[in-house]
Order: structure tokens, then sequence, then C-alpha cells
């Protein structure tokens, strides 16, 4: 068990009242103690004589120098026993045991304040780096986090991109081979009429000739344009994209009898997609093309300037 100074304090002041007890005891039996024995002895009695009346030889001694007496050899002192006193009340075994423990060097109090002194400060100095640290520590975790958040953030969005892209791949797919099943649908459809207006033809070898078969040159081709641009805007909706008199080129391919083979704009067109797209659509609906009357201008392969008009 280390000794405080508290323990130390005590110990000193109880020392101090032990001697204190003990002094006192010594100067009380000294009050206390008889008269030396050498003063002691019985009454000296004298008597009252005339010197005159003593013998010559009397008067002489008594002239003469007195001879001194040896002295008296001095008594050896005798120690007397000392008054009992009251002991003191036994010390507590704590207090026995820090005495009979070897008394510890005392540090100087002033040394020690400034121990402690330094101690406090260099406490607080620790404290105060350790919390610095944790509060860089913390702006640096805060910082990864964001990091960390904005990576994932990243990658979520390009995530999306792809899915994004994907589904718009699968989309234009979609309406590609939706194109081309309506395209070969149409086709078939156009063989289907061809062979039924073919049986229909031979049927009627003798009907009168449709309008436009007496026209010849130029004014014959004229015709034939304006027949296949009626004939296609009948089964046209023009898209509000689309403003009104704005031109297309059509490239359309085609078998006698007016049964379409294929159908798609030009390059330089200007209608928008959904603007082409329906265009397209609109020259398979219309099939079959004028026929009739103008075998003499009729082309397998036709350019036609589509002008959009409301019908």
């Amino acid at each position: 068990m280390r000794e405080n100074r508290a323990d130390t304090v005590l110990a000193v002041v109880i020392a101090v009242l032990l001697h204190g007890v003990l002094l006192l005891l010594l100067v009380v039996g000294s009050w206390f103690r008889p008269a030396s024995s050498l003063a002691a002895g019985e009454p000296i009695s004298a008597d009252v004589v005339d010197p005159n009346t003593l013998s010559a030889r009397m008067r002489a001694a008594l002239r003469a120098d007195p001879v001194p007496l040896p002295e008296p050899a001095e008594p050896e002192p005798v120690e007397e026993p000392l008054p009992e006193a009251p002991l003191p009340d036994p010390l507590p075994e704590a207090v026995v045991e820090e005495q009979l423990k070897p008394q510890e060097q005392l540090v100087d109090p002033d040394t020690v304040d400034q121990q402690e002194v330094k101690a406090d400060a260099t406490s607080a100095e620790t404290a105060q780096r350790e919390q610095e640290a944790k509060r860089r520590q913390g702006q640096v975790d805060l910082t990864e986090r964001e990091r960390q958040q904005q990576a994932e953030q990243r990658a979520k969005n390009e995530m999306q991109r792809q899915r994004e892209q994907q589904l718009e791949d699968i989309r234009r797919q979609r309406a590609q081979a939706q194109r081309e099943a309506e395209l070969a649908q149409a086709k078939l459809q156009q063989l289907a009429d061809a062979r039924a207006r073919q049986a229909s033809s031979a049927a009627n070898s003798n009907a009168s000739p449709p309008p436009g078969q007496g026209g010849a040159g130029p004014n014959l081709l004229a015709a034939y344009q304006q027949a296949l641009q009626q004939a296609i805007l009948a089964n046209w909706t023009r898209p509000e994209s689309v403003p009104l008199g704005q031109r297309c080129k059509i490239v359309i391919r085609q078998i006698p009898g007016g049964q379409v083979i294929e159908a798609q704009v030009d390059p330089s067109c200007p209608f928008d997609e959904p603007g082409r797209r329906s265009v397209e659509r609109a020259v398979l609906l219309a099939q079959p093309l004028p026929y009739k009357g103008f075998e003499s201008v009729f082309s397998r392969t036709v350019t036609l300037n589509f002008r959009a008009e409301d019908p």
C-alpha cells in the first residue's frame, strides 16, 4: 500500500504528541521529588558561656586558628523511582505498521506541484491531439463514403443507361421486324390480288378502257404521276410533324398490274421518321396502283415526288 501525504502528516503528528507526553511526565515528576537526605538530621543546641570564666588554656585554644575539618564524603545519590504515569492509548495497528515502515523521502511540494501541472498540461495537449486526429479521421471517412456513394451512383447511372439502350435496341429491332412482316404480308396480298385481277381481266378483256388511255406523251405521264399521288394520298394520314405542301421523293418498285414490291423514301426526303414510315405504309395500302390505261408509261421503278396534302 503506498503512503500518501495525509498518512505521513498523521504519523508525524502522533510522534510529536507522544514525545510531548513523555516530556510532561518528566516535569511533573521533578515537582514531587523529596528533599535530599543530606539536609536531614537532629536540631543543633548551644549554651552561651562567658569567655572570662574559661581557663587560660581554653581561651588560648579559642584564640588559635581553627583547624579545618575534613570534608565529609558526598553520599551516593539514590535513584528514586519515578511516579507511574498513565500509559497512552495503544495506537491503531495500521498506524503502528506505518511507523515501523521506513520513512520515505518526501518530495519537494513545489516539484510535485510542477510535475502535476506539467502532467495536466501534457494530458490536455494529448487529449487535444487525439481529438484533432479523430476529427481528421472523421473527415477522411466522410470523404471516402461520399466517394463510394458517387462511384455507386455512377455505376447505377451507367447500368440504367445500358438498360435503356438495350430496350431501345429491342424496340428498334421489333419495329424493323414488324415493318418487314408488314411488307411480306403486303407482298403476299399483292400476289393474291394480282392473280385475282389477271383472272378477272381475262373475262373483261372486251370492256372499254378507263379514262386516260387516249392520252399520250408527257400528258399521259403527268396524268399517271397525278393518279399515283391521289391513290397514295387517299390511304395516307398526315402526321402533325409533316407540314402541308412539303414534298418527299418515294422510290416505288412494282410489277405490271400495279402490285408494289417495295416502297422506300429517298434519303433526301425532309420528312421525319414517323412521316417517312407513314408514306411507305400508304403506298402499300394503295396497291394495286393505277395501271389500266397507263401501260405505255408504266415503269417497274417509279420515283414519285409526293406532296403532303390532306385528302
